[in-house]
């Protein structure tokens, strides 16, 4: 005698209704770090994004920090340091095996985004200034500076040193002498090209402090030339940038000359 079919009981949609909940907050953790749009976008495409937007450039030398919110720094090291190995795969560096390179892409990454290059990404050192009360209107002058940067064209290294002379009006502006150190580190921790970094201080230090005149010399030694290419050890670079009453008095110009040389 054939069975009946048992009735297969209906049972209410809870689990639906913890499985909605639960994708209700993940969604919105999500949509706190990144917006749906941005999700699995590298950082540097959602940062590169923000500045074309603002039709703003970003050369090797240029600032970029208006465009960098708290936090994405870390975030930015974390994606240099993929991309850093698969370089090192690509060299055919055996990173698994070997001890000596088992963490350098993530110390590479470190390096170039807070150290080396963090003048891009970190906003300009606030400067502390002092009414100038005693109407200086002498000469200054400021170093050497100790300077380390890269060149833009291999990333090798540049060393050397910076003068800065300042001739202030007797309404300019005075900074600390300190100042002159952190405003120059933060322009040379970039990929430079030397003759266009001088320049770009000589520009800021006139905005800044507003002298008579300014003048920056400096001296480097390029690695791109001592450590590969024609491997000249012994060749230097000079320059100099003139500014106002530097420019226009020699025998100012001179005496700002004569005495970094002592030096």
């Amino acid at each position: 005698m054939p069975t009946k079919p048992i009735p297969k009981k209906t049972v209410a949609n809870k689990p639906a209704t913890k499985q909605a909940s639960t994708k209700q907050v993940v969604s919105k953790k999500t949509a706190r770090a990144v917006s749906k749009s941005d999700a699995g976008t590298p950082l540097s495409v959602i940062i590169r994004r923000r500045i074309e937007a603002q039709k703003a450039r970003f050369h090797a030398n240029d600032n970029i920090s208006a465009f960098i919110k708290p936090g994405e720094l870390e975030g930015l090291v974390d994606e240099v340091a993929q991309k850093m190995q698969a370089v090192l795969e690509s060299l055919v560096i055996d990173t698994d095996n070997d001890h000596n390179t088992k963490k350098t892409s993530e110390r590479v990454a470190k390096m170039y985004v807070q150290e080396v290059f963090n003048g891009r990404y970190v906003e300009q050192p606030t400067l502390t200034k002092f009414p100038n009360v005693s109407h200086l209107n002498e000469l200054m002058i400021i170093g050497p500076i100790t300077v380390r940067s890269a060149c833009s064209h291999h990333l090798c290294p540049i060393m050397g040193r910076i003068w800065i002379g300042v001739l202030p009006s007797k309404t300019s502006a005075l900074i600390g002498l300190s100042k002159y150190s952190r405003l120059t580190e933060w322009v040379m921790c970039r990929p430079q090209i030397q003759e266009e970094a001088v320049v770009e201080l000589a520009d800021m230090l006139e905005k800044k402090i507003k002298p008579i005149g300014v003048a920056v010399v400096m001296e480097a030694d390029h690695f791109c030339m001592q450590w590969r290419g024609v491997k000249d050890r012994d060749s230097k670079m000079i320059n100099s940038v003139m500014r106002g009453s530097f420019l226009k008095d020699p025998n100012l110009r001179r005496e700002f000359l004569s005495l970094i040389d002592k030096r």
